[in-house]
């Protein structure tokens, strides 16, 4: 029996109107599915995105602060490192001011993490039809194409200063790689902190392993130039082995060594962070806490 709908004058046959017009289908699709988590994790990232470029602060953090970072070490020190070293010393400044962009840059998604736990959205998120591991996932995918947008500026501007690749278009790639591959290990690390720390605890504790990272590694100065009993300490630790594999990409110096200890460096920030960062992150979703 054909159904009818009267509205005011007008009389609508809904099985006639719905034989012409057939309502979509839908395929049902499981919140598990590898599909879905990759789709919704590249939505996510692109909402973080977004934001950070709407944000005069992030931009601030992201393009300024680096290449104003480079430029001061430039002025001030870069002769007095190139006449005591024999070697120009923007090859050590650029792979480090791009990892320092990489790891200061984390505390301002960290601190966006926290803003969307209190406000709720990551509750929002959760009850909603989206994939678990999407808004981490989503996150870290940010967090690589940030770094990677900041490096390119900082050696943009490095160039501008003399910074030159010697090894071709395959050694510049690989450069850049580097950076990239220690800001994601960087990012699970702070957020990993985040979940269960206070905004001012965070932005401190990361200001000063950021800040002794900085001050103690071959970018600064070369590793003789530090006291003896410090000097394994500088040169195995984490920004020293990626700021030497990246100056072995691009200038001179061994670069198999560097990477092995930056890879297993960065594979270590992921195993031991990883899960912490999982549950937090979770918990945050649904507590709000």
């Amino acid at each position: 029996m054909s159904s009818v709908i009267e509205a005011d004058s007008d009389v609508v046959d809904t099985d006639s109107w719905a034989g012409h017009q057939p309502l979509p289908v839908v395929k049902p699709r499981s919140e598990r599915a590898l599909s879905v988590w990759a789709q919704q994790s590249l939505i996510q990232c692109k909402r973080l995105l977004l934001g950070w470029a709407r944000d005069p602060a992030t931009t601030i953090q992201t393009l300024i602060y680096p290449a104003a970072t480079l430029l001061m070490f430039r002025v001030v020190l870069g002769d007095s490192i190139t006449a005591a070293t024999g070697a120009p010393s923007i090859y050590g400044t650029v792979p480090m001011v791009t990892l320092v962009a990489a790891m200061t840059g984390s505390v301002v998604s960290a601190l966006g993490f926290k803003t969307e736990k209190m406000t709720g959205l990551l509750g929002r998120f959760h009850t909603m039809p989206v994939h678990r591991a999407a808004g981490l996932t989503g996150r870290l995918l940010a967090e690589a194409i940030r770094v990677l947008i900041t490096s390119l500026f900082v050696v943009a501007v490095g160039i501008c200063l003399g910074f030159r690749f010697w090894f071709g278009p395959a050694g510049s790639i690989a450069m850049l790689g580097i950076p990239i591959l220690f800001g994601v290990g960087f990012a699970v690390l702070v957020t990993a902190m985040a979940t269960f720390s206070d905004g001012i605890m965070l932005v401190q504790v990361i200001g000063i392993i950021t800040n002794l990272l900085m001050f103690f590694n071959s970018g600064f100065v070369p590793v003789f130039a530090y006291p003896r009993w410090l000097q394994t300490t500088v040169e195995n630790q984490p920004m020293s082995t990626a700021i030497d594999a990246m100056r072995g990409l691009a200038y001179d110096g061994p670069i198999v060594t560097p990477l092995l200890k930056t890879l297993a460096w960065t594979i270590g920030m992921i195993v031991v962070f990883a899960y912490p960062a999982i549950r937090g992150y979770r918990r945050a979703a649904e507590t709000g806490a």
